[in-house]
């Protein structure tokens, strides 16, 4: 059975896939080699590979969600970002897609610079840290915030290091990575309108979406 096949019934969920996803897909160029770290259950690769012809393969440490995107015939398999990616050859992929899992993974700047090792571009999406009710909460109730994006009480979150979209900025400047796209979205999928004004898209933006690469 054919690969499309397989992954027919994958096509209601891709329908209403999350909405930095939705924005991840629209910065790869079809017929790409694509590396998805923390794929969960592979929507984005069927995505890609359904409609864009993309060379879609991912990584996930949860072994449950490997389970069902390998019964879907999706090619996952299991692997930890903060250790796995060191056995990737250099240049192996056109993009390295990681979706909210930045702030999840013990060495957040080790795993970019092997993205950036193992593929010519990386695509990251990560929940603003720096969002105006995550502030709000913080200042008048004292507690750790819970948003429809910070939906885990602290106590079971697996996000160990948040952060705003202004701490994502120094770090590409002080790791020397070009940003050639980036933007804000809530959680409807509205994008901020404040690309000239990154400081109000910290403000306003629920999540954020960068497109990155080495410099040369």
């Amino acid at each position: 059975m054919s690969l499309a096949a397989r992954i027919a019934p994958l096509r209601h969920v891709a329908k209403n896939m999350r909405v930095d996803l939705d924005l991840i897909a629209g910065m790869i160029a079809p017929g790409t080699r694509v590396l998805d770290i923390g794929c969960g259950d592979g929507t984005l690769i069927a995505h890609l590979f359904r409609t864009k012809g993309c060379d879609a393969r991912g990584i996930e440490i949860d072994m449950k969600e490997v389970t069902r995107a390998v019964a879907r015939g999706l090619p996952v398999m299991q692997g930890d970002a903060d250790i796995d990616l060191a056995h990737y050859p250099d240049g192996a992929f056109d993009y390295v897609v990681l979706s909210r899992t930045l702030q999840a993974v013990g060495r957040p700047r080790a795993v970019l610079r092997q993205m950036l090792r193992i593929g010519t571009r990386a695509v990251v999406s990560f929940p603003n840290f720096g969002h105006w009710l995550v502030r709000w909460q913080l200042l008048v109730r004292g507690r750790m915030p819970m948003t429809p994006t910070w939906d885990r009480m602290w106590y079971e979150t697996p996000n160990i290091h948040p952060c705003t979209i202004r701490d994502f900025f120094d770090l590409c400047h002080a790791e020397g990575y070009a940003v050639e796209r980036w933007l804000a979205a809530d959680e409807a999928g509205h994008r901020a309108p404040w690309r000239r004004a990154p400081w109000l898209a910290n403000l306003f933006g629920e999540q954020a979406v960068f497109l990155l690469r080495a410099k040369r």
